[in-house]
């Protein structure tokens, strides 16, 4: 299960009744450049605000363009335990850039 969404809170991982019950990523994922446009956004507004280095925001804003055309193409992989498109993309984001 993804620490990002039970670590420090449970200590088991969520039932599989549970992860069926809160999995969105089927429906929403139809979303992704939505969530891609935003997270753009808010990432611009960090750089500006100066919370954020350019460099950082460079990357953050790369790696989204270069999801948004894993996704265009066919490419991305969605995944079930990440539940919903946000996570999706926050996931592979990482996989590309880093933490």
């Amino acid at each position: 299960m993804n620490s990002r969404i039970w670590g420090g809170r449970f200590i088991d991982s969520p039932s599989e009744i549970m992860e069926k019950v809160n999995n969105s990523i089927d429906f929403d994922k139809r979303l992704a450049s939505q969530d891609i446009l935003g997270s753009i956004a808010h990432c611009n507004m960090l750089e500006l605000q100066g919370i954020i280095a350019k460099e950082d925001s460079q990357a953050i804003i790369s790696g989204l363009r270069q999801i948004e055309q894993e996704i265009i193409n066919n490419e991305f992989i969605f995944k079930q335990s990440l539940e919903d498109i946000h996570m999706n993309i926050e996931g592979r984001l990482e996989e590309i850039i880093g933490k």
